[in-house]
C-alpha cells in the first residue's frame, strides 16, 4: 500500500468479532509481535485503528472506539499497515538481522556473478527464501526468469544494506536446478 509517497507494510489482518465488548480475532503477518501495544496506531483503507488491548496468547485485539460486537464486525478482514519509518521506531534488530523492506531490490552476487535482484522474500514452513528476478544475461542463456535462494548461513554469506548488495554461495547451483 502506497500513500503520499509512503510505503506501508502489512502487519495484521483482522478476523471476525468474538466478545461483547468489541474484541476481535487478530492474524499476525510480522514477526515483531511487541509492536501491538496498547496506543499503538495503524493505518488501514478505512482510516487509522488505535489499540485499546491486545491479548497475544488468545489472537486478540480491541481498539479504541470500538466497544461492541456491532462496532468490532465493521473491521472484519481489514489489514492493519505500518510505515517502514514506524518499523525502524519500534522494531530493534539484534546483529545480523534485517527488515525485509531493506533486502528487497538487492543485487545477489555469487562470487563476480551477478544472480539477480532480490523481488521479495517469502517465507515457507520456517524458512525465508531470496525470490529473485533472474539477471537478464542469465535469462538469455535459457536460465528461468526467477528462483529461489533459502535465507540459511550456508547460502547467505554477507548483506550489505547501504551498498543493497548479497553475497551468496550455491546460488548459482540453485538456478541451473529450477
Amino acid at each position: 500500500m502506497k500513500t503520499k509517497n509512503t510505503t506501508r507494510f502489512q502487519v495484521a489482518k483482522l478476523g471476525k468479532a468474538v466478545g461483547i465488548h468489541g474484541e476481535m480475532k487478530f492474524h499476525l503477518k510480522t514477526d515483531f509481535p511487541e509492536q501491538f501495544k496498547p496506543g499503538k496506531c495503524f493505518k488501514t483503507k478505512r482510516g487509522e485503528l488505535v489499540i485499546e488491548t491486545y491479548s497475544p496468547e488468545r489472537d486478540l485485539v480491541k481498539f479504541k472506539g470500538y466497544n461492541s460486537t456491532e462496532d468490532a464486525k465493521k473491521l472484519t478482514n481489514l489489514d492493519l499497515f505500518v510505515s517502514e519509518e514506524e518499523t525502524r521506531e519500534d522494531i530493534r534488530l539484534d546483529e545480523g538481522q534485517y527488515f525485509w523492506f531493506d533486502i528487497v531490490d538487492s543485487k545477489v552476487y555469487e562470487g563476480d556473478l551477478l544472480l539477480g535482484r532480490v523481488a521479495e522474500v517469502e517465507r515457507l514452513g520456517a524458512t525465508d527464501y531470496l525470490k529473485l528476478d533472474t539477471d537478464e544475461k542469465l535469462v538469455s542463456k535459457k536460465m528461468p526468469n526467477s528462483f529461489l535462494i533459502p535465507y540459511l548461513d550456508n547460502f547467505v554469506l554477507e548483506v550489505d544494506t547501504e551498498a543493497k548488495i548479497i553475497k551468496v554461495q550455491g546460488g548459482f547451483d540453485i538456478l541451473e536446478a529450477s
